[in-house]
């Protein structure tokens, strides 16, 4: 009877002790529930928060800023390095008076102008409260490329302008620009021998031949024969050499290296045949040795040409 009673009594004592873990693990569990629900609560708060304190900033915003008539653009000042009308300049940028100064995209503007190929670069820069500047640097044209195209039944030429990095252009329209019409597009000396699928507006032309050859014509600008021939055409169609012909009737070839070296080669030779009263009819100056050259009589010769004006010297920059 003694053990039975212990045995009770320990089985109490044993039940009692279950209750009591499982009531401590149901506190447990509530007091977690409620700290999730905390910390939602804190997340949820502070997210809401943050996009009421954001959509009343971006309101201000449009109301004090972007929709402020006081940012309204009044002027666009173009100033041009060239001859392109400011006003079509403007008309290029696509931007129009009236249009919020703050909120306008000027990577944009500056991508609109940098599109036309006669462009070389573009700067754009606000001036409170209504003004928008525009500095436009135009390409100088050193040579053209005349291209034969079939229209119509018609043989028509179509005329592609390059600068000295070899960036193709198309001839301005001269109800574009403020200079009188010989000016707009001048003569400018013929490359021939290029290939008419390389001549895309806005890319530059990467070929050695056409690259040495508007090098040489940069080099010709400053050398002793600038202002004794006039330059009509450089043939780049032989590998390895340009051939240049003048208004003169001379034939000269040239290499593709040292431009500066042959063309005072080449002055000395003219004036060696001014001395015999003779003219170069045609000379080979891509030999470094024992020049072969044909003369003719100077009296069948044109007069000299009258001398240019220099131009100003722009950086030669590489497009890549």
């Amino acid at each position: 009877m003694w053990f039975k009673r212990e045995q009770n009594k320990n089985r109490r004592l044993r039940r009692s002790h279950v209750l009591d873990v499982k009531l401590r693990s149901d506190q447990v569990r509530a007091t977690r529930l409620r700290l999730l629900l905390m910390s939602c609560l804190v997340v949820g708060g502070t997210v809401l928060g943050l996009y009421v304190f954001w959509r009343i900033g971006e309101s201000a915003l449009n109301t004090f800023v972007y929709q402020n008539a006081d940012f309204a653009i009044q002027q666009i000042e173009v100033q041009t390095d060239g001859k392109i009308a400011p006003e079509q300049l403007r008309r290029w940028s696509g931007v129009r008076l009236g249009e919020n100064l703050i909120g306008l995209d000027l990577a944009a503007v500056r991508r609109n102008l940098e599109l036309v190929s006669v462009i070389d670069s573009v700067s754009v820069e606000r001036v409170l409260p209504r003004t928008l500047r525009i500095r436009v640097t135009e390409r100088v044209p050193i040579a053209q490329v005349n291209v034969p195209q079939m229209e119509n039944g018609t043989i028509a030429v179509s005329v592609f302008q390059l600068d000295a990095n070899g960036m193709v252009m198309q001839p301005l329209d001269p109800r574009l620009c403020t200079v009188p019409l010989a000016q707009v597009n001048p003569a400018l000396p013929v490359i021939t021998g290029v290939n008419a699928f390389q001549l895309q507006p806005g890319r530059v032309v990467e070929l050695p031949q056409v690259q040495a050859a508007l090098q040489w014509l940069e080099s010709f600008d400053c050398s002793p024969m600038a202002g004794l021939v006039d330059v009509q055409s450089l043939d780049v169609s032989a590998p390895g050499v340009i051939v240049v012909t003048t208004g003169q009737g001379s034939t000269v070839t040239f290499g593709l290296d040292h431009p500066g070296q042959q063309l005072r080669r080449w002055r000395e030779i003219y004036d060696f045949g001014l001395r015999q009263q003779r003219a170069i009819a045609s000379a080979n100056l891509a030999v470094a040795n024992n020049v072969p050259v044909r003369w003719m009589m100077a009296s069948a010769v044109p007069a000299t040409v009258t001398p240019k004006a220099v131009k100003p010297q722009k950086n030669r920059r590489r497009h890549v």
